[in-house]
């Protein structure tokens, strides 16, 4: 029995290292590919149970994809399988993204036109969105309420794009849909939950240790383990949220970055698989430069672990009374307004980043043609970014040979 359940342990960890390594497009893409995988293939939990996880994880802060890959591990075999399966997920990534680094430290000063192999990612990514997009709120929206939400939420983060306004939403969300708990089934309900509160206490005093470290010893990877580890605490709604943070604090305030490295590691973090909080690896790393290689790749991983843990922590903290707490009918009938509101911002997202690209053909091409090969063939997601690649140095040197 033991050996049987070893070998599926291997088996959830090879499944999470290939999904680590061609899972493109963000957390919604991540989160269809893990339906394919985990539900349907392998049947490690429900289709609904998973959704539950995944709308749980969107309401905690931290990164989703992240958080939903400990939770399945969690379910599966425990704390030790979800730490395991935490560190396969975010491997590849991580090291990409350090890797980058060290290459843009190492030639930037004789490279021109550092983006111009990645002029369609981009882009690109934004037809990644659309096509998650349009499976997303197929699975989701149900009802004419959850639509009408979906695009309040969408509307609403057009115009407010702030890390505060995305929790709000998914509460606001959440609380208008609890009028509907008679329509979810009775299912018998505790008259107390029982909370354990050691992960969340680990948490806190992960950041106060952190904070207190930092600012006595002024070390600097201390204070970029804080920096990372506290926004990892307070970002809500993902990567795309995340981003214009760390341009804020690394490159206008701290100056570790120039603009154009930071803007280089971060079309590069749309054209990899895993996470998208990976481009923290890459701030990271080119924040320690001065100290040479040892430097570069000290603050990627310093970065990686400032800014996955606390997600980590605090879904690990939730899920041990979720089981519990979704008993109680109004939650369940709250994640309908969830849900709702997490692909509004979806949509939300799909223009934010489709608003600072130029206007042109190329962007326009390469946005409807990504979502037409991911409509319409079985492409791999891998080989549609690689020739995404492929036509940006094409470009590139086409521009050279006319220049």
């Amino acid at each position: 029995m033991m050996t049987i359940r070893r070998v599926r342990f291997y088996i959830y960890l090879k499944d999470v290292l290939v999904l680590s390594l061609t899972a493109f497009g963000g957390p919604q893409v991540f989160l269809a590919m893990v339906i394919d995988v985990m539900v349907r293939k392998r049947g490690y939990l429900s289709e609904k149970d998973l959704l539950e996880l995944n709308a749980l994880c969107m309401v905690l802060p931290g990164p989703t994809s992240t958080q939903t890959i400990s939770a399945i591990g969690f379910r599966i075999g425990g704390p030790y399988l979800a730490y395991l399966s935490l560190l396969v997920w975010v491997f590849p990534a991580t090291t990409l993204m350090i890797g980058t680094a060290l290459l843009i430290d190492h030639l930037q000063a004789n490279t021109e036109g550092a983006l111009g192999f990645a002029k369609f990612i981009q882009p690109m990514a934004i037809g990644y969105i659309l096509y998650a997009a349009q499976i997303t709120i197929k699975k989701m929206i149900h009802s004419v309420e959850a639509a009408i939400l979906m695009m309040m939420a969408a509307f609403v983060a057009f115009f407010y794009n702030s890390p505060f306004i995305f929790p709000i939403m998914l509460v606001i969300g959440g609380l208008i849909t609890t009028h509907n708990y008679n329509k979810q089934p009775v299912i018998e309900e505790k008259s107390k939950i029982t909370i354990s509160w050691s992960n969340f206490a680990l948490w806190a005093g992960v950041l106060v240790a952190a904070a207190v470290l930092g600012h006595y010893t002024r070390l600097l990877p201390v204070r970029l383990f804080e920096n990372f580890y506290r926004n990892g605490s307070l970002i809500f709604g993902g990567g795309q949220v995340l981003v214009p943070y760390l341009y804020t604090e690394f490159v206008e305030f701290k100056s570790y970055l120039s603009s154009e490295e930071f803007l280089t590691g971060y079309a590069i973090s749309q054209s990899i698989p895993g996470p998208t909080f990976s481009i923290s690896s890459y701030i990271g790393a080119l924040s320690m430069r001065e100290w040479g290689v040892t430097g570069l790749v000290t603050g990627g991983l310093i970065a990686a672990a400032g800014i996955f843990l606390p997600g980590t922590f605090l879904i690990f903290f939730v899920i041990r009374f979720w089981d519990e707490l979704k008993k109680y009918r109004r939650v369940r009938a709250a994640l309908e307004g969830i849900n709702a509101v997490s692909c509004g911002m979806l949509i939300a997202a799909a223009y934010l980043l489709f608003e600072p690209l130029e206007n042109n053909l190329f962007n326009i091409i390469a946005i409807i043609g990504t979502y037409a090969l991911l409509q319409f063939t079985k492409i791999p997601s891998p080989l549609i970014v690689v020739l995404g690649v492929a036509a940006g140095i094409s470009y590139q040197w086409i521009a050279k040979g006319i220049g």
